[in-house]
Formats: structure tokens, C-alpha cells, sequence
């Protein structure tokens, strides 16, 4: 029979498969020449950071465990080391892979998911970077800064490189550009959970991909500065957990989940929002961690066991099973499909965490279509 530890170490060893083209070939300074670029060329001179940004947010609450044992700490701390020389690399100006954070636009939003990594290991990767290398990333931050992002969730990527600059030190953080990301979130509420994109409602997984994770994360680490935030986060995090049970609701019994919108190729990503709220405990009473992991399980393996999913040589191709590059916008190149490991933030839980160790559970779409007799879903009311 298959355990909650047989899970763990499945999720473990996919995180490890996708991740370690990205960071072997940084590890080497060769990722600039090893990354495929042959799908959107035009974003080759994003492809880099893109990769390497989006990987390290969803491997950073792993890398930042205490207490593992054996081959799995082992791994960890390999992992660790290669993400900071990964860092060296890409801020070092004489570097090969030294990327590109400089460039108004693009950059912004991936330096902002290298920014998220800090913020979720701030001791394993923000606190552990020589203050070289610190210099650099901050130096490197604050060029996204020439970027003046529109009213949509742009706004949090701004947020959350000046939440990194504060974690690494720079008594000049904007903290205007936290407070705006917030303020206009709450203002962009539409219900039961959701956030439009700026003003308008768009039915896709921004509030996973990104909205939600980054509401959360940086609303926990500002809420005491302040009554108003501290009123506004018991806002953000109802809404947080009623969104997180609508994203376990999408999960079908055969780990398919519609495929709605913008950006689906970022295949499992699409649930970062529901492995960040069963990383930090806040599931709605009515969703077990189990129940979650076997779900996310079963989408994880689904995805993967597609066959052309990953190249012959690991790295990620275009599509949700396998590869199709037609479902891919323009906007996408083979490092923005990294946003895919968000879905492994549990492994930042400890090994006798109840998410890994209680028995395997369905969940809620295997359930009623089982005939068992669930209570009714409730929309969320109004705070």
C-alpha cells in the first residue's frame, strides 16, 4: 500500500527531475547555452531568469526545513548550495548567466518570483548569501524599480521585490509600492474568494499563480506594521481559505481540473495557491491535508506520465500533457513554465507533518461522484 511517505518522496524526486537542468546547467554558469530557446526566440533574454526565479519559488520552503534526515537532508543542502551559486551566477556581471533584470518590463515579473524565494526562506537562501552576492541581488532588485507596472497584478511583483530588498537589508525600500499592491487588491475583491485582475474579473489561475500566494505572504510579513493591516489580513485570509477549497473542488477524480484561461501551460502551478494554504495550515475545516495530497498527487502524476512533458534532455516543453505549444501565448518561453514547481510548497512541511503522514483520503469531486452525502458547498459571505 501506497503511504503519505511514498508521496512525499514521489513529490520530492519530481521537483528534483524538473529542476535539475536549471540549476546544473547554472551550477556550470552554461544555462544561457544549455536552455532551449527555439520556442518564442523573441523571449530568449528573459528564458533565464524566467527559469531559474519561478523553479526556486516553489523549491524555497523545502530548502528551508529544519530538522530532515539523511539522503533527503543531504539533497536539501546540496539544493541549497546550488541555488546560491545559482544566485552568484546570475548577478555577477561577468558572468555567462548573468540575467537580465535591468530591462523595463519582463524582468520585473520574474525578479518578483526570486524576490517570493527569499520571503519563503529567508534563512536558508536571503540569510545564507555572502554579502557579495547580497550587494549584487540588491543591486539587481532595485532595477526592476525602472519598471512602472499597470494596475493588474503587475503591482505585486513591485511589491514583493521591495519586501526582498527590506528581508536583505536596504533601509530604502519602497514601502509605498507594498501598500498600493494591497490597498488596490482589496479593491478589486469581486466574492466568494476571488480578485479580479485590475478591474476586471478574468476566469483563469492568477489568483493562483500569483495574486493569492503573494497577498498572503506579504500581508503575514507586513500585518503588524500597522492596525489597518492587521484588520486586512483576517480579510485576505478568509478569502485565502475559501479560495483554496474551490481550488480543491476543481480537482476531477482522474487529476484533470479545467482548463480555463491564461497561461495554462504553467500545468500544476495552477494549485500553487492550495499547496501554499496546505504549507501554512490554513485548509478550511471541511479540507483535510490528505485529502489535499492525494489530489495534488493525482494531478502531478497525471501531467507528468504524459509522454513529451519533458524533452530528452529534462527540460520542460509547452503544453499540459505532454507537448502542445499551440495552448502556449506569445508571452511564454520554456523558463516561464517553471512556475509549475509552486505545486511542491508541502515539501516545506516536516516528514511527520499530518499532510504526509495520515491515511490516504479522497477528496471532495471523488466523494460525490462515489454517491457519499457531502454537506452543500457555501459561498463566503462578506467580512
Amino acid at each position: 500500500m501506497v503511504s503519505g511517505l511514498d508521496h512525499r518522496r514521489y513529490w520530492l524526486d519530481t521537483m528534483l527531475r524538473i529542476g535539475e537542468p536549471v540549476l546544473n546547467a547554472l551550477g556550470e554558469r552554461k544555462l544561457k547555452e544549455r536552455l532551449p530557446t527555439e520556442f518564442h526566440p523573441d523571449r530568449a533574454r528573459y528564458a533565464c531568469l524566467e527559469a531559474f526565479g519561478r523553479l526556486v519559488c516553489g523549491m524555497a520552503p523545502w530548502l528551508e526545513s529544519e530538522g530532515l534526515q539523511g539522503e533527503e537532508e543531504k539533497r536539501r543542502a546540496r539544493y541549497a548550495q546550488l541555488v546560491l551559486d545559482g544566485i552568484d551566477a546570475a548577478t555577477d556581471p561577468a558572468s555567462p548567466d548573468y540575467m537580465n533584470f535591468a530591462e523595463e518590463g519582463q524582468p520585473l515579473v520574474d525578479a518578483a518570483f526570486l524576490a517570493h524565494a527569499l520571503v519563503r526562506a529567508p534563512r536558508a537562501i536571503a540569510g545564507s548569501l555572502s554579502e557579495e552576492v547580497k550587494e549584487r541581488l540588491k543591486t539587481e532588485l532595485r532595477r526592476t524599480r525602472r519598471t512602472v507596472p499597470p494596475k493588474c497584478n503587475w503591482l505585486l511583483f513591485s511589491a514583493m521585490a521591495e519586501a526582498a530588498l527590506h528581508l536583505l537589508g536596504d533601509e530604502d525600500y519602497d514601502r509605498m509600492r507594498i501598500d498600493l499592491a494591497l490597498h488596490f487588491h482589496m479593491e478589486w475583491y469581486k466574492g466568494d474568494g476571488m480578485y479580479g485582475d485590475g478591474r476586471d474579473f478574468h476566469w483563469d489561475y492568477y489568483n493562483s499563480f500569483v495574486i493569492q500566494p503573494m497577498l498572503v505572504d506579504l500581508i503575514s510579513v507586513y500585518r503588524q506594521a500597522s492596525l489597518a493591516y492587521e484588520e486586512m489580513a483576517k480579510v485576505i485570509m478568509a478569502r485565502a481559505e475559501r479560495y483554496a477549497s474551490v481550488l480543491e473542488h476543481m480537482i476531477a477524480p482522474d487529476g484533470t481540473y479545467p482548463f480555463i484561461g491564461r497561461s495554462i501551460v504553467y500545468r500544476f502551478g495552477a494549485f500553487q495557491h492550495l499547496a501554499q494554504a496546505s504549507l501554512q495550515h490554513f485548509l478550511e475545516d471541511k479540507i483535510s491535508p490528505a485529502q489535499v495530497r492525494c489530489a495534488l498527487t493525482s494531478v502531478i502524476r497525471r501531467i507528468m506520465e504524459a509522454p513529451g512533458t519533458l524533452d530528452e534532455e529534462g527540460w520542460l516543453t509547452p503544453g499540459v500533457y505532454g507537448r502542445q505549444p499551440n495552448l502556449a501565448e506569445r508571452y511564454i518561453s520554456v523558463g516561464s513554465l517553471y512556475l509549475c514547481s509552486t505545486v511542491f510548497l508541502p515539501l516545506g512541511l516536516s516528514p511527520d507533518d499530518p499532510f504526509w503522514i495520515d491515511p490516504d483520503a479522497a477528496w471532495t469531486s471523488v466523494k460525490i461522484t462515489a454517491g457519499e452525502n457531502m454537506n452543500m458547498d457555501f459561498a463566503l459571505k462578506e467580512l
